[in-house]
């Protein structure tokens, strides 16, 4: 997995998202984060298919990770959603297929959501993370991904998966920034030789927008890009705050998946392979974290009643 990727998520416009691809192709991008409830992988399949069939690229030379959606936490419908992202992104398999989120939503047979008046009927309380890991693990069977992980899963739900897999998860997709480093669970992850991916590793500000949209307003903390210490060490360095807290990162030897939607910052975001933070500076960073997780899925206010929920724990 390459340590540089884009995210994909909350793009504008199609044409938005369709240039963004373009551009990180162009720049040197080959590691590409999609989602089924992105709603937007028939447009990604369609840039990275025209690149693979003009010859620009080879599939074999590509890193494209997928999940399963909160409405296909049943064992059944696994292979379902897998089968369309597929069709969307125009791939025989993709490189890593992620359990987004461990709460379970109910869907109608032919894969909709389920809804009702007040929401909360739309909880699958019945989720069960190991049989869904072992359908997770017949897809890596039959050939339609390459590797298996989770999405947003707390270590005590790891510890169950890790116990009862056939197949090992290879990787755990997080919030992980400055101000949030998830330091215990990375130990967690180390030990059972589990990979870590950064999403919102710039701080999530759109994803503080979207919460405070959906009436669920972040606590008061400033933006990770504007600390002073990024600032500061961004002038030492003569390069941007996000490509700091991205060298931060990968440099402890942690995947970024930064979203953006403008040609400028999806080139800074690559350009961060040529420089190095002391260990000083990586010091001083880690001293930054407050464990403040910005983006806890209560936007859904019913959330938290489903016994898989994760976030009623520390880590």
């Amino acid at each position: 997995m390459p340590l540089v990727g884009l995210g994909t998520s909350q793009f504008p416009s199609d044409e938005v998202l369709k240039d963004a691809i373009n551009c990180a192709l162009e720049t040197g991008y080959r590691h590409f984060d999609t989602a089924f409830s992105f709603e937007n992988e028939v447009l990604i399949g369609e840039v990275i298919d025209g690149w693979i069939q003009s010859g620009k690229i080879k599939r074999s030379d590509l890193f494209i990770t997928t999940k399963l959606p909160f409405i296909g936490n049943q064992a059944k419908k696994v292979e379902f959603f897998l089968d369309l992202s597929l069709q969307g992104l125009k791939l025989e398999y993709v490189d890593l297929f992620l359990i987004e989120f461990p709460v379970g939503f109910r869907s109608e047979e032919d894969g909709e959501q389920f809804v009702d008046e007040d929401g909360s009927g739309m909880l699958d309380l019945n989720t069960d993370i190991i049989s869904l890991w072992k359908a997770m693990e017949s897809q890596v069977d039959a050939g339609r991904c390459k590797s298996i992980g989770l999405s947003n899963f707390n270590s005590k739900q790891i510890e169950r998966i890790v116990q009862a897999a056939r197949i090992k998860p290879s990787c755990l997709q997080v919030e992980l920034h400055a101000y949030f480093q998830q330091k215990p669970l990375r130990e967690l992850c180390s030990k059972h030789d589990i990979s870590v991916c950064a999403y919102g590793p710039l701080g999530s500000k759109g994803r503080l927008e979207f919460s405070n949209e959906c009436g669920t307003p972040p606590p008061p903390i400033p933006p990770v890009l504007e600390d002073p210490l990024v600032l500061k060490l961004s002038k030492a360095h003569a390069k941007t705050p996000a490509q700091i807290l991205l060298r931060h990162l990968i440099q402890q030897n942690i995947a970024v998946i930064p979203k953006s939607a403008s040609p400028r910052r999806i080139k800074e975001n690559f350009e961060v392979l040529n420089f190095e933070l002391t260990d000083r500076e990586i010091e001083q960073l880690n001293s930054l974290d407050n464990n403040f997780r910005s983006f806890k899925f209560d936007f859904f206010p019913w959330i938290e009643e489903h016994p898989e929920y994760p976030f009623h724990i520390l880590y």
